[in-house]
């Protein structure tokens, strides 16, 4: 319950910021352009908490947080006295009204730089992307990939932590073509040059791996066999292990790695099991019988209720990088203008096919994601929101009636014809953007609950 309860917060959190900020640049253009703002509003439907400025702007926090609005003194929705004709918003030229339009996306963006500029300002690191095994027939192996290679770059761009080597593998996603890869050995200068085809790359999966799907698995350190944490009321605390305890055998096994203990163990659900470990320098032998737990997929398996110590990244395998306040304002920028370039990018092999629509987030994952990027720490609170930031500014860019691209589409053509574009097209444009907006909440609301 208290997990569901920090994820909701989170969530509100975050769609609170980035609403808020959306519809301050709304708010702030429109108030440079004379034009009087009836209210501000966080959230929809029935009002919760609200005050008045000494300009008679409402600010108001409503019940369902699912976005926001500015509302505009305007003729075409209401009287208006004489004396404040001049500041209604449709007798403001159609250059003003297009900057008051564009001015919510242009925040968002903003919001993204300052977000990033935090993040790279506090330094960021990441593990060295070293081959440890490559799948046979899969990609990697065709391209040639071998382990202990380093994977420096893809398609010329260069990959120096995980987080680079998956996002650049991610921007090829539903793409046909060549991929490149550059790799060497530890210790060597020499640099290979690898290629591998793509067909039409991974378009219908649904919440494709990148990394797994090219047939890699990248190198990290052993995880001791020593227990970190026992969870309370689990058959492992049940059967008297504790933290620190250091497994040695079960069944009479001997085991080299967590990963081949645990297998075991999920393959033993409902089966007492001989547990040999070491504590205090004393040899134990406790039965444990792991409880069977089903998975998302159906599948069930053996769980005990432990957690292994952390390993530790040696130092050589690990990228650091500090930036100063100029330089990490630069990579802000950079890294905006990337991910801004890859949401397009991904909105049109949506469009062409070359992306499942199963790809599509709601709320329910965006809350999912909040939570738990914000137990990974702040940078990776920040970076969720900078990118949701990102997204929530293309997406009302998008030439779409009831968005704001919507409204600058409308707004170019006055500009180009010399007069507004007709009460009745634009109510036709109204009600299929309403149509198009409620058919992707509707289908993004699915996916979600399929995810559950």
């Amino acid at each position: 319950m208290l997990d569901i309860f920090q994820t909701a917060l989170w969530a509100l959190v975050a769609l609170g910021v980035l609403v808020s900020f959306h519809e301050f640049g709304h708010f702030l253009v429109a108030r440079l352009c004379g034009v009087k703002v009836l209210r501000f509003s966080v959230g929809f439907g029935r009002r919760l908490v609200s005050r008045y400025d000494r300009h008679g702007t409402e600010f108001t926090i409503s019940a369902i947080p699912l976005g926001g609005y500015v509302k505009m003194l305007d003729e075409r929705e209401g009287p208006v006295a004489p004396q404040e004709l001049d500041q209604a918003f449709n007798r403001k030229s159609v250059w003003a009204r297009m900057a008051i339009a564009a001015a919510g996306p242009i925040a968002n963006f903003l919001l993204a730089i300052v977000l990033f500029w935090g993040v790279f300002l506090g330094g960021t690191s990441g593990p060295v992307p070293v081959v440890d095994e490559v799948e046979p027939g899969s990609l990697a192996a065709y391209a040639g990939l071998e382990p202990g290679q380093e994977i420096l770059a893809v398609d010329g761009h260069p990959t120096p932590t995980w987080q680079a080597l998956n996002w650049q593998l991610a921007k090829r996603l539903g793409d046909t073509g060549e991929l490149k890869f550059s790799a060497r050995y530890p210790d060597s200068e020499f640099e290979y040059h690898m290629y591998a085809d793509l067909d039409r790359w991974l378009a219908g999966k649904e919440v494709p791996d990148p990394l797994a799907e090219i047939g890699i698995k990248l190198w990290v350190p052993a995880v001791k066999m020593q227990l970190a944490q026992v969870t309370e009321g689990s058959p492992a605390a049940r059967a008297g292990l504790e933290a620190g305890d250091e497994i040695v055998g079960t069944d009479g096994q001997a085991f080299d790695s967590w990963e081949a203990w645990t297998a075991y163990v999920r393959g033993r659900a409902n089966q007492s099991m001989d547990v040999a470990l070491v504590r205090d320098d004393q040899q134990l032998t406790l039965a444990v019988t792991p409880d069977e737990v089903a998975l998302d997929s159906g599948e069930k398996i053996g769980r005990i209720g432990v957690l292994p110590v952390a390993a530790s990244w040696p130092e050589d395998m690990v990228r650091s990088y500090r930036y100063g306040p100029v330089a990490a304002f630069s990579k802000g920028l950079e890294e905006t203008w990337s991910k801004t370039v890859f949401t397009l990018e991904s909105l049109k092999k949506l469009l062409f096919g070359q992306l499942s629509t199963k790809n599509l987030s709601g709320p329910i994952t965006i809350a999912k994601v909040a939570g738990t990027s914000a137990n990974a720490g702040w940078q990776s609170f920040l970076s969720l929101l900078a990118l949701l930031s990102i997204s929530l500014g293309v997406l009302n860019l998008l030439p779409i009636p009831v968005l704001d691209g919507g409204h600058l589409l409308y707004y170019g053509i006055e500009a180009i014809k010399g007069s507004p574009v007709s009460e009745r097209v634009q109510m036709i444009g109204l009600q299929v953007g309403m149509a198009l907006v409620l058919g992707i909440m509707a289908l993004a609301l699915y996916n979600d609950i399929l995810r559950l």
